[in-house]
């Protein structure tokens, strides 16, 4: 399976997916701890994650795979939303607590 295979699989097999570097409990940077946060803040508290940094594959896959150069990246019901910028001004807009629900 390639890795956009992988990927493809990843963010249609779950509802909420958020490639990010690290994991929800000890996140890797600024940007994956706040999409983890604004998550949270929405009532979300399962939702499937991917660390880009236990995969170069991936990493660089799933920039490839949305065409969008930074990660964190969130999908919702396999399509994708934005990176930790969007997020937080839908969360702020309370566009992103229609799309969770």
């Amino acid at each position: 399976m390639s890795v956009q295979d992988t990927i493809k699989e990843q963010v249609t097999g779950n509802k909420i997916v958020l490639y990010m570097k690290g994991s929800p409990d000890f996140p890797q940077c600024g940007f994956s701890a706040r999409a983890v946060q604004v998550l949270r803040a929405c009532g979300v508290d399962e939702f499937f994650t991917v660390d880009v940094l236990q995969d170069a594959d991936i990493r660089q896959g799933i920039k490839d795979y949305a065409s969008w150069p930074t990660v964190p990246q969130l999908y919702v019901n396999g399509e994708f939303v934005g990176g930790s910028d969007i997020v937080t001004e839908m969360y702020q807009s309370g566009e992103l607590q229609k799309l969770l629900k």
